[in-house]
């Protein structure tokens, strides 16, 4: 079963159950309604025979927990699903059983499901670096002349001001949501090619019938089914990693401003959180745990990804296996990291007379240089780049 002390803690409930049992089986439930649907418009099965297959997907056709055995013993979450579907169809419409799954295979189904529940995912990341960057700006209009004292290899440098931290910050955050969006829109793409990649068995009707399920689906038809084509899914994979790598930037930095010898600035204050069981005084950096945390573990997960880039043959054996999880778990780690420090960022507090204390004892001038300049320059850069 799966852990919610573990899991809450490192992502956010909307996350956790766009990759849940219900939204995957949902998800498969609808590529089978599709699939039917779009045979019956090209004329491989009646119409009838699509209604009722619809019938037979309108709800789970079993608890989420006998599948899951059931799909343990199979070894592939499609085989106790169809089975079930055509069963339902069997009762009232026997002479439709067969239509069931027609010139789909196993995989078709967990490429289909993973790219449905990642689209939806996807939209939960960019809403969320939406705010966050919106946070980032309106700390960098407030700070963009607060000067402050700029640190390079953990030592003070020179002044800058705290408005170019932040515009960095900022430039960080929209660069890795607009490399997401490229990749996500590459990755989300249907999966129909049969049991070989070569859609079989549809009467040469198979590239209108998988245009018919992308438009249903909300899915981009693909050129060839990519059964062991996996630059997409790894794409997508590693542009989450880069979010939440870019997000665990800001929560480095103020972690080490926020440091009682630093206390240039702390997060939000929060009934009930950042305490210490053992010390009542401190206020500890939890939503910048959150992020650095992610960050550790991301880099592996999308390691995971690019070892399993060259499959065999047409279809391989545990590499497209091994990435819904892996996934699942990038989704999962961006957004919990986001999360976290969008409310950070949103009520950070900062203390400019602690800036200006160690910025005169650092004893290097006040010229903080074009530090106001490039920091309104990011901020123009980025209103120019938000849709009208």
């Amino acid at each position: 079963m799966s852990s919610l002390i573990r899991d809450w803690a490192a992502s956010t409930p909307e996350m956790l159950a766009a990759f849940g049992d219900e939204a995957l089986i949902a998800a498969a439930l609808a590529f089978e309604m599709a699939l039917a649907r779009a045979l019956a418009a090209e004329g491989l099965i009646p119409q009838a025979a699509a209604e009722a297959i619809a019938d037979a997907c309108a709800s789970p056709p079993a608890e989420a927990a006998t599948l899951a055995r059931e799909a343990a013993h199979a070894g592939t979450f499609a085989i106790p699903l169809v089975r079930r579907i055509r069963a339902r169809v069997a009762q009232s419409h026997p002479e439709f059983a067969d239509a069931v799954h027609w010139g789909a295979t196993s995989q078709d189904v967990a490429d289909t499901t993973l790219m449905v529940m990642s689209r939806e995912a996807g939209e939960l990341v960019d809403a969320g670096l939406r705010r966050l960057g919106r946070a980032l700006a309106d700390l960098t209009h407030r700070h963009v002349a607060t000067p402050m004292l700029g640190r390079t290899l953990l030592q003070g440098a020179m002044p800058i001001t705290f408005g170019l931290k932040t515009a960095g910050w900022m430039l960080g955050v929209e660069e890795a949501r607009a490399r997401f969006a490229r990749e996500r829109d590459d990755a989300l793409q249907l999966q129909l090619g049969g049991a070989a990649g070569t859609m079989a068995g549809l009467a040469g009707r198979g590239t209108a019938i998988a245009k018919r399920m992308a438009a249903t689906l909300g899915l981009a038809p693909a050129i060839t089914p990519w059964h062991s084509r996996r630059d997409g899914v790894a794409g997508l994979g590693c542009a989450l990693a880069l979010v939440t790598c870019a997000v665990a930037k800001i929560a480095r930095d103020v972690s080490l401003l926020s440091q009682g010898e630093v206390g240039e600035a702390r997060e939000p204050r929060v009934e009930g959180r950042g305490g210490s069981s053992a010390m009542p005084h401190k206020h500890n950096p939890t939503g910048c745990q959150v992020a650095l945390s992610a960050a550790i573990r991301a880099p592996g997960l999308a390691g995971t990804l690019l070892v399993a880039l060259p499959q065999e043959h047409e279809r391989g054996l545990g590499g497209w296996q091994a990435e819904g999880p892996v996934i699942a778990e990038l989704f999962e780690l961006a957004h919990g990291a986001i999360a976290a420090m969008a409310a950070v960022i949103e009520g950070l507090e900062v203390f400019e007379a602690a800036m200006m204390r160690n910025l005169a004892a650092a004893q290097v001038g006040s010229d903080t240089g074009e530090s106001e300049a490039l920091a309104r320059r990011a901020l123009a850069a980025i209103a120019a780049a938000e849709p009208a």
